[in-house]
């Protein structure tokens, strides 16, 4: 399988003198069962699994008759079948927001036993604190976030050279030519079965790009089958209606979100709550509009005018219905919305390097910037191109009115600084962070 950062930052954990019970957070199906019983196998000498959605063994009778942690590692050791030691053995429960009990016990051993190592997942986490009260223990564990497989991780396994390569850029300047191309053609791949794990594994051979797309339309079933299973009817019916209209609603050149688009009639109060849940899933990302472009991002939000992307750029092409053959073949009925993934791939990249939200922002009808990414006291307007024609003249707009230190264009032209302008090509999104690091 993939090597996934997350388990640099698993590793990091463990040995932190003040380490918590950890918590990963992530949409269903980007992998985070997957590291931690991979990370518990290469990290410990014993893991000790336990999914808290299976409740076969009456696991969550545990959490609710004792809160001793003591009490509950002898009675989990029982069920283990072997003993649980604080030293070397990763005590994981999976999807732990099925039981408030064991989602609170975490607090006692924060408190009273922080030689264990325990780790949690949960896919739905924050849509269950969201109407669960108090059962969270603030204060007492340590968050990771996962999210889809970047670009970056699938090219170590399809092209571990490649990838060698990518890693040693130190400087803004041109690729050579038969690495740029190489990376464009890696990137094609990616950007055909996106960062789903399993649909990624699937795409590593050409081959198996029906698999891939049968695979990526069982997540999107799944999906929806937690839409029905976790919500009420009425809000699981707003919920499809809502996550069905992504592709109209990036298919128009400008991209913000017209209810209208939904069903006919639909109004902004009705669907709020809707919109909430798929962000606290995890399913979607939200770039609300800024009215000025200044720091705090966040005190200038235009709450009420927003665009939303999907987690991940593969499941935004299967939910569209778009072949992935025409990305290997190239047709001119599909230059629009090649933007619109484009602009789904790039937000989340950054969101995954910066871990922030992002916004965005226009003046009328004569300029808007995809995305604003605010990073080391500064601002930097982000224009996204799918290709190499750079028509338009938003950055310029922006700069004439804003004077930013930087502008930042991701295209499939070459690495390059132009000014105050870097070219970033879109295979490279992921170096972002990097490159920004390289400026003055």
């Amino acid at each position: 399988m993939f090597e996934r950062i997350v388990i640099e930052q698993l590793s990091a954990w463990k040995t932190d003198k003040n380490r918590k019970p950890l918590i990963i957070h992530g949409a269903r199906q980007v992998g985070k069962t997957w590291a931690l019983k991979h990370f518990g196998k290469n990290y410990f000498e014993d893991i000790a699994y336990f999914s808290l959605d299976k409740d076969e063994s009456g696991l969550r009778d545990i959490f609710a008759t004792t809160k001793d942690p003591h009490r509950i590692i002898q009675q989990l050791s029982f069920l283990h079948g072997g003993k649980i030691n604080p030293q070397t053995t990763l005590l994981v429960l999976d999807e732990i927001q099925e039981c408030n009990e064991a989602l609170n016990a975490l607090k006692y051993f924060c408190e009273e036993a922080p030689e264990y190592a325990i780790a949690c997942a949960g896919s739905l986490l924050g849509i269950h604190l969201n109407h669960s009260g108090n059962s969270f223990p603030v204060g007492k564990v340590n968050h990771i976030y996962m999210y889809p497989l970047t670009f970056t991780e699938f090219l170590k396994t399809k092209d571990p050279a490649l990838h060698e390569y990518v890693q040693s850029i130190r400087s803004i300047e041109p690729l050579p030519q038969i690495f740029f191309d190489k990376l464009h053609e890696a990137f094609i791949s990616y950007s055909i079965c996106g960062g789903m794990p399993e649909a990624a594994f699937l795409m590593l051979d050409f081959e198996d790009m029906k698999k891939v797309d049968t695979t990526l339309r069982n997540i999107l079933n799944d999906y929806t089958l937690d839409f029905g299973k976790h919500t009420t009817p009425t809000l699981s019916t707003r919920i499809n209606y809502i996550w069905n209209s992504l592709p109209s609603q990036l298919a128009k050149e400008n991209r913000k979100f017209v209810y209208q688009l939904i069903r006919p009639g639909a109004r902004a109060r009705e669907y709020e709550e809707a919109i909430l849940w798929l962000e606290q899933a995890g399913l979607v990302n939200k770039v609300t509009l800024s009215k000025s472009p200044k720091i705090p991002l966040k005190a200038y939000d235009d709450l009420n005018v927003f665009k939303l992307y999907a987690l991940d750029v593969g499941l935004l092409r299967n939910l569209s219905e778009i072949d992935g053959k025409v990305l290997l073949q190239p047709s001119n009925q599909y230059t629009e919305y090649k933007g619109a993934l484009a602009e789904n791939y790039v937000l989340q990249s950054l969101i995954a390097q910066f871990q922030t939200s992002f916004r965005y922002w226009t003046s009328g009808n004569k300029a808007e910037i995809d995305f604003l990414l605010q990073y080391d006291n500064r601002i930097f307007p982000v224009e996204v191109k799918a290709g190499q024609s750079l028509q338009g003249k938003s950055l310029l707009q922006y700069e004439k009115l804003f004077h930013p230190a930087y502008r930042l264009r991701y295209s499939m032209l070459n690495l390059k600084q132009d000014g105050n302008l870097l070219n970033i090509p879109l295979f490279l999104a992921d170096k972002t962070k990097e490159l920004l690091g390289l400026l003055p």
